[in-house]
């Protein structure tokens, strides 16, 4: 026996989710995701990573701009689904969609709820140097990732960047979901209210002022922002009047010293001598606390670039000031 589901997601990051609920036999009755978009210099309409899955599989895809209309809820409700599934998808739920499934609305969200309600929860949690992150299930409700959780799965952080762990976070978040379907099938899924000790912790969307480096905050922090933007959108660092993207630094506490790890606004590197922005060696920059060396690099149009190979065509100068 199966469900009838609809998915509604649009990333990369969902597809690996719809992958495992098609492989398990489930009845995907339709995929919603976002329209496509104009991209690129020729403008030609780019479809999301779960719409190309989708099509690809023979699913039936929709891509209404919105589901507050009646018409939109009306087509919705007309599936006859026992629930659905929803990962990154974009728009809001209205409560007659959450209302239509017969099981109701389940989410997976990449954070250990309630830290990290929001757009960009992976991302946040590397800058702000968490140690650990995870997914979860939960129920729909109309606040804004507030429902009960059904299951859950923690991850280390450690120093990987963003690409990295959205890539495991994705594998583990299409497991987990995978577990809750069966579990809902069998009806033996249990739900538990979020934990609400302390305030919400919320993941606003990551804004293009905050990926430029700013040197008079501390080298981890640094660190930290560069692994929550890299592979993408890349924070950086304009260099000579160019626009350089960071895709991988590590902080230091002086010249030739190991790397300092550990979190932003724990203790902090001691100072190296150098004034903030200051070229102390090679790519290594002196902050406000301890130095980053940036390790890789991508110039605009160009490929990325370990820092030896970067500056043989892009030299340094000592004492030299960063914007």
């Amino acid at each position: 026996m199966s469900l009838r589901l609809a998915f509604m997601g649009t990333p990369d990051f969902a597809t690996s989710t719809l992958a495992e609920l098609v492989d398990q036999g489930h009845d995907i009755a339709c995929v919603y995701t976002r329209a496509p978009r104009p991209k690129g210099r020729g403008m030609a309409e780019e479809k999301s990573p779960v719409h190309i899955f989708a099509e690809a599989a023979g699913l039936t895809v929709r891509n209404p701009a919105s589901l507050k209309g009646t018409e939109e809820q009306a087509a919705f409700a007309a599936l006859g689904l026992d629930a659905a599934v929803v990962v990154a998808y974009g728009l809001i739920l209205p409560k007659p969609i959450l209302a239509a499934p017969r099981l109701g609305c389940f989410n997976l969200h990449a954070s250990l709820l309630p830290r990290w309600r929001g757009a960009a929860p992976i991302q946040r949690a590397i800058m702000a140097g968490d140690e650990e992150t995870g997914v979860m299930v939960m129920r729909m409700e109309e606040g804004l990732d507030t429902g009960p959780v059904l299951m859950a799965m923690r991850i280390a952080i450690g120093r990987k960047t963003y690409g990295v762990l959205h890539d495991e976070l994705a594998k583990m978040g299409a497991t987990l979901m995978g577990r809750a379907m069966s579990a809902l099938e069998r009806g033996s899924v249990e739900e538990h209210a979020q934990d609400e000790v302390g305030a919400p912790v919320y993941a606003k969307k990551i804004s293009k002022q905050e990926a430029r480096i700013d040197w008079t905050k501390s080298a981890r922090e640094l660190d930290c922002l560069v692994r929550a933007l890299s592979p993408s959108p890349g924070a950086w660092v304009r260099l000579k009047g160019e626009r350089v993207k960071v895709l991988l630094a590590e902080p230091v506490a002086a010249i030739g010293a190991p790397s300092v790890g550990g979190a932003p606004g724990v203790g902090g590197a001691p100072s190296v001598g150098g004034a903030p922005g200051e070229v102390l060696e090679g790519l290594t920059i002196a902050c406000a606390e301890g130095a980053l060396k940036l390790l890789r690099v991508q110039r605009a149009g160009k490929a990325p670039l370990d820092a030896d190979a970067f500056l043989r065509g892009f030299a340094l100068t000592p004492g030299e000031r960063l914007d």
